[in-house]
């Protein structure tokens, strides 16, 4: 995986963040960890295990405490947090810092930002807006699309249909997000993040007819940019001799950048149609979800059945 980081420049543009030192060169700075910090117990003198490769966001709280300091004392606080090398400092809830501490930043070239934003509402969405930017990352072959809101991962061998199947439910209704290329991001422990290449999006390649632009021909409700990714269909050649699932008592997974998901085997051959197929596995999955299993359903009602059956001999 290559390595990920955040540009000062587009952390600056995307949070909507005012440059209070305009004159500091911050080109090429990078963030590397998706976390901020809020400097109190550093603003004491207590710098242990301070995290200073953080962003760090100073509240109304901290900035009061700061405003209540003598000035000679507020300036070495000051002076003795940005010795630490810190990427940035945002002022939030729209407090501006006094010359002095603008001075301070220029002396040890730290920019310095401002948001009108509330210190919660700031660092919640910095995290979030991060998190998505530095999340693991890679790439495999296989579709995306949008199927009644499932985010479905179909994937099997070079030609064997996903295009296809992804061109069918497009007509049926549902979205694409990505062709023969998905970019997945870890997000977290729980939730992957599917999206296609800049160079490849809203572009399908169909054997015997070349590139298709889905956007031009379906019109734009028919994509997206970027999905969930709830379930795996992997497609493959239909193979007599081998046992397939019939019942689906039990799920079963695979795991992409250490998250588990549901995973379905699909046997190809003449006659099934995928699309429809495809439809019923994420209508399925989503009831499952929603606490409703079909497989245990008739499991139940056929002990019930034979229950029954033994109480009337």
């Amino acid at each position: 995986m290559a390595r990920k980081f955040i540009t000062l420049e587009k952390l600056e543009k995307e949070m909507d963040l005012k440059n209070l030192t305009p004159e500091i060169d911050y080109e090429g700075r990078e963030i590397t960890v998706p976390e901020i910090n809020r400097p109190a117990l550093q603003l004491t003198g207590y710098f242990e295990h301070f995290a200073n490769e953080r962003v760090q966001i100073i509240g109304f709280v901290e900035f009061s405490y700061l405003q209540k300091m003598e000035l000679e004392e507020r300036k070495r606080a000051f002076d003795a947090f940005l010795a630490r090398e810190v990427p940035c400092v945002i002022f939030a809830t729209g407090v501006v810092p006094g010359e002095e501490l603008l001075e301070t930043a220029r002396k040890y070239s730290t920019p310095i930002f401002c948001s009108d934003k509330s210190t919660s509402t700031l660092s919640a969405e910095t995290i979030r807006w991060m998190n998505e930017q530095l999340a693991p990352t890679i790439s495999i072959h296989g579709v995306l699309v949008d199927v009644y809101g499932e985010g479905v991962l179909i994937m099997g061998e070079s030609g064997i249909g996903k295009s296809e199947a992804a061109l069918e439910l497009l007509k049926r209704g549902h979205r694409l997000i990505t062709d023969d290329v998905v970019q997945i991001s870890k997000i977290s422990d729980v939730q992957l993040i599917g999206t296609s290449p800049d160079i490849t999006r809203h572009f399908i390649e169909l054997r015997g007819i070349g590139i298709i632009d889905v956007k031009m021909l379906f019109g734009v409700q028919s994509v997206q940019n970027q999905h969930t990714i709830d379930l795996v269909i992997k497609l493959e050649e239909w193979d007599k001799d081998k046992v397939y699932d019939r019942l689906g008592m039990e799920e079963e997974y695979t795991e992409l950048l250490g998250n588990k998901v549901v995973c379905h085997s699909l046997p190809i051959r003449p006659g099934r149609n995928l699309a429809v197929i495809v439809e019923t596995a994420a209508v399925n999955h989503r009831q499952k979800k929603m606490g409703y299993n079909a497989a245990q359903e008739l499991y139940k009602r056929v002990q019930e059945n034979l229950a029954k059956k033994r109480r009337e001999k």
